[in-house]
C-alpha cells in the first residue's frame, strides 16, 4: 500500500510541476536564439578516468560555444566503490563547470552498489545519499552558473528536472540501466519489494514528466523535445535481447511512443549506458523495438543518440539547437585533445 501512495502522490505532485515547467536558465534569450550544449556520459569510469577528469571539465569549460553542459549518469564503473567520498570527489568537479550542469544518475552510483566489488551497499541507501549530494538544492542545476529548472522534488524526485530553451522542451528524466533498477540484487533471485516499490515510484513520476513536457511543448508550440537518460533502452550492442531484461522499461518506452506519435514536432532522446556512439530511430515504423515491448504506434519523429563512454568515453557530444532549421538539433563528437 505503502508504494502505492508513493506513486499517487508522485502522479500529483508531477502535474503541479508543469505548471512549471516553462521555467528557463537565466541565462536563456529569445525564444528563437540558437545555443549549444555539450553532453558526456559513462565517465569518468574508473580510476585512470577519475584522475584525468579535470582535463575533461577543463577543454569543455574552454569551448566557447557550449552554454550548458549535461551528464547522463554513471559517474563511476560498476566495479569500483559507491563510497561517500567519491561521491563528494564527483560533485566538487561538476561544481568547476563554468556553465549549468544538468545530471541524471546512473545505475553504476546507485543500483548496482550490491555488488561486493562496489561495497556492497544497500542500493536505496546509495540513491539517497546521491540525492544528498548531488540534488541538495533542488530546483537548480549544478555548476558555477546555476540556473533555476523545473524539479520533481516535492514528489520525492528532486533529480528530475525540465527546462525550454530555444523553442525546445528539455527534461532530464531518471531511467537507468540494469533494467530501471529491477535487476535482482546480490544473493536475491528476484527483485525484493522494497526495491520494486521504488521502481514503481519512480517509473511512475518518469511517465508523468515525460507526458508533462510533451504537453507543455504542445501549448508553447515548441518545435521539439528532447529527453536525457542513462538507460539505453534500445541497445543495438545486444543481438537477442530479452525481455525479462527490459521489460521494467516497457511503459516508459510506450509513452515515449505515443507522446512522440501526437507531436507535430522534432523529438531527440539522449542516452548513455550501453558505452559505443549510435544515432538511430527505434521506433520508426519496422523497427524490431515495435513489437519488442508491445508499441502499436510508430514515431518516426523520434531520433535517439547514444553517447561515447567507458572506454570509448575519448570525446563530448556537441549539440546544437536552432530551432529555424529543419532538423532542430545537429551535433558532433569533440575529441578529447588532453
Amino acid at each position: 500500500m505503502r508504494s502505492w501512495r508513493r506513486a499517487a502522490s508522485a502522479a500529483i505532485a508531477l502535474s503541479a510541476l508543469s505548471l512549471a515547467l516553462s521555467a528557463q536558465p537565466a541565462s536563456a534569450g529569445p525564444e528563437d536564439r540558437p545555443f549549444t550544449f555539450a553532453v558526456i556520459g559513462d565517465i569518468p569510469y574508473g580510476d585512470a578516468q577519475a584522475v584525468e577528469f579535470p582535463k575533461v571539465v577543463a577543454q569543455i569549460n574552454a569551448d566557447p560555444d557550449v552554454q550548458l553542459v549535461g551528464h547522463l549518469g554513471d559517474i563511476k564503473s560498476g566495479s569500483t566503490l559507491c563510497s561517500d567520498e567519491y561521491f563528494r570527489f564527483i560533485r566538487s568537479e561538476f561544481d568547476k563547470f563554468e556553465d549549468p550542469l544538468v545530471y541524471t544518475p546512473g545505475d553504476n552510483e546507485w543500483t548496482d552498489c550490491h555488488r561486493p566489488s562496489a561495497g556492497p551497499y544497500n542500493p536505496l541507501e546509495r540513491l539517497d545519499a546521491i540525492r544528498d549530494v548531488f540534488f541538495a538544492r533542488p530546483g537548480w542545476t549544478l555548476g558555477q552558473d546555476s540556473v533555476r529548472v523545473a524539479s520533481g522534488a516535492d514528489a520525492g524526485y528532486p533529480e528530475n528536472v525540465s527546462y525550454r530553451r530555444a523553442g525546445v522542451a528539455f527534461a532530464a528524466v531518471h531511467i537507468v540501466g540494469s533494467n530501471n533498477g529491477m535487476a535482482p540484487w546480490t544473493g536475491n533471485t528476484a527483485a525484493t519489494p522494497e526495491q520494486a516499490a521504488e521502481v514503481k515510484g519512480r517509473t511512475v513520476a518518469a511517465v508523468q514528466l515525460i507526458r508533462d513536457t510533451f504537453d507543455q511543448a504542445r501549448r508553447h508550440h515548441n518545435k521539439a523535445v528532447t529527453l536525457l537518460t542513462q538507460a539505453d533502452m534500445f541497445d543495438p550492442t545486444v543481438t537477442d535481447p530479452a525481455f525479462a531484461n527490459y521489460d521494467a522499461f516497457q511503459p516508459i518506452v510506450r509513452t515515449i511512443a505515443e507522446e512522440s506519435a501526437r507531436f507535430d514536432g522534432q523529438v531527440y532522446l539522449l542516452n548513455g549506458d550501453s558505452h559505443v556512439y549510435n544515432s538511430d530511430k527505434p521506433l520508426d515504423t519496422g523497427s524490431k523495438w515495435l513489437a519488442f515491448y508491445g508499441v502499436t504506434t510508430a514515431a518516426p519523429n523520434l531520433s535517439r543518440v547514444t553517447v561515447d563512454g567507458s572506454n570509448n568515453g575519448t570525446n563530448y557530444l556537441k549539440v546544437t539547437v536552432d530551432p529555424g532549421s529543419k532538423q532542430v538539433l545537429t551535433w558532433t563528437r569533440v575529441p578529447l585533445t588532453f
